[in-house]
């Protein structure tokens, strides 16, 4: 017997963007996508996030503008505090928070009785982390890729459960134009120079569209962009908007993501399959769980083995492409993981043997059910 339940849930985000946000904020982009698919799925969804987001769940603003919106100022942890506070007043309302903040909400959560669970979307590689992780080893997390649990496997994982994109977000390209493309931010861990060697060495041309941030600065106005200025095959559109990344990627032979670090997921990786658009990615962090070869791209390992996989995108199926993204990264998908991981963190709580949930696409339980905290009919 399947039972219909709706959940009460709140979605925590980050305020540095809007969710969505305008431009580049890859942890913004997905809370915004499950928030919506959430409710789609029949539950009832408070979204924390700042005033500029748009959304159909209820919103909780602590500022009326994201931080990134206000500059460079040191006061960005004043809105995130009263955030903690405004979901601290309300907390009996909810039947589950998920926070997506990393760790600035472990204290909070050790002191106050809230059913949670944080989903980890920073490398966890850095040492500082260690004795944090240590200190609230207890908190229930969830990884976005197997391999980001690789440094910390002992933290208390309820789930991996990978980015997810709507699937009328993008569409499909069958006849690119004979360009790479490069999407995301200027970084070294990036590593835009790997891009422009490779599209050198294939005999085609590179349009990059990437954010430049403040932490980054020097390593652009350095490197990479005397670099771009003596290599006539490149060309730097900047960043670029929602509706604008649909032309971009998929009119593109190819997307080369390049990568220097243990990347948690690459949410550009599955933006460009949506599109048809195989991606050529370097053996890194998650990407050889979001690639298979031949598919929807190819995993290198060193240039040598870029510059031959570079020869053979063209013989890779865009149609297929779309359909390896459909069936493994759909937002629906993401969502209902999602769901199950929110069930038994509920379950283990309540202790008692778990029923089996499913929710009706298109059906709100909310509008008649009970007065309960947790609804069912």
């Amino acid at each position: 017997m399947q039972i219909l339940i709706a959940m009460r849930i709140a979605q925590v985000s980050p305020l540095f963007e809007s969710v969505p946000p305008k431009l580049y904020g890859g942890t913004e982009r997905v809370v915004s996508y499950l928030t919506e698919e959430l409710i789609r799925l029949g539950h009832d969804v408070t979204l924390f996030a700042s005033g500029d987001s748009l959304t159909a769940a209820r919103l909780v603003s602590p500022c009326a503008k994201a931080i990134r919106q206000l500059g460079k100022n040191d006061c960005s942890l004043i809105p995130q505090l009263v955030m903690l506070e405004q979901l601290k007043r309300e907390k009996s309302e909810y039947d589950i928070a998920h926070f997506h903040l990393d760790y600035l909400h472990y204290s909070l959560l050790r002191e106050h009785d809230i059913p949670s669970v944080t989903t980890m979307h920073s490398r966890l590689d850095i040492a500082q982390l260690i004795p944090l992780y240590q200190e609230f080893s207890e908190i229930p997390v969830v990884s976005i890729s197997d391999a980001q649990r690789i440094p910390l496997p002992w933290l208390n994982w309820k789930g991996t459960v990978h980015h997810g994109l709507p699937t009328d977000l993008y569409s499909l390209y069958t006849k690119p134009q004979r360009y790479a493309a490069f999407l995301g931010r200027i970084s070294p861990e990036k590593r835009p120079d790997r891009a422009i060697e490779i599209t050198r060495r294939a005999g085609i041309k590179l349009k990059i569209a990437a954010k430049v941030g403040y932490p980054d600065e020097d390593y652009w106005e350095n490197f990479i962009k005397p670099l771009i200025a003596k290599s006539p095959h490149v060309e730097f559109i900047g960043e670029i908007n929602e509706t604008e990344k649909n032309e971009f990627l998929g009119n593109a032979t190819v997307m080369i993501a390049p990568i220097d670090w243990p990347e948690p997921f690459g949410l550009v990786i599955i933006e460009a399959m949506a599109c048809g658009t195989p991606v050529l990615a370097y053996r890194c962090g998650s990407t050889p769980e979001l690639i298979k070869n031949g598919v929807n791209g190819y995993i290198v390992d060193n240039m040598s083995s870029a510059e031959k996989c570079m020869n053979k995108i063209n013989e890779i199926d865009r149609t297929k492409c779309r359909l390896y993204f459909e069936e493994h990264f759909a937002v629906e998908k993401m969502a209902r993981e999602y769901v199950r991981v929110y069930e038994n963190i509920l379950n283990a709580e309540n202790e008692f043997e778990a029923p089996v949930y499913s929710i009706l696409p298109g059906i709100n339980p909310w509008k008649i059910s009970s007065n309960s905290k947790t609804k069912y009919i």
